[in-house]
């Protein structure tokens, strides 16, 4: 009987504190969108569309001098911010944005034909995994979707 009561009042207490101090986490459901500080919002819109392939979304008039939305695929979204004026260097190592290709060969090619710098390398599962700078220095990492 003293184990039901202590039960209980273990059970009162939890539902207690959930009521009054609501939910037990942030409740995070899904990604939303990445946000950029770039310095030149033409040059990286342009990187955005023709480098990566990603397709704009409409930004607000209000904002269009100052702002670039992409899609990035399943309600994700990556937003360009104007007005950057400080220098810094990602590296693999570091922070960087990882995505999904459909053909990681393809992708090395079509970086090569651009002359854009990039590091190839091989995941310790077998993985290629290549990596490169935007205009700002973000990097970003290709990975091949398994099929």
């Amino acid at each position: 009987m003293k184990t039901i009561v202590c039960s209980l009042f273990l059970c009162a207490q939890v539902f207690f504190a959930q009521a009054v101090f609501g939910q037990q986490s942030l409740g995070v459901v899904r990604h939303n969108h990445l946000a950029l500080h770039v310095k030149d919002i033409q040059a990286s819109t342009q990187f955005y569309k023709e480098v990566l392939g990603l397709k704009s979304i409409p930004v607000p008039d209000n904002l269009k001098a100052i702002r670039s939305w992409f899609d990035v695929g399943e309600g994700q979204q990556i937003h360009l911010l104007a007005g950057r004026n400080t220098e810094f260097t990602h590296d693999k190592n570091g922070s960087h944005i990882a995505l999904f290709v459909t053909d990681i060969a393809q992708s090395e090619a079509f970086l090569k034909q651009r002359a854009i710098t990039y590091h190839k390398q091989v995941r310790f599962d077998g993985v290629v995994q290549i990596y490169f700078p935007d205009p700002d220095g973000y990097l970003f990492e290709l990975n091949e979707v398994k099929k």
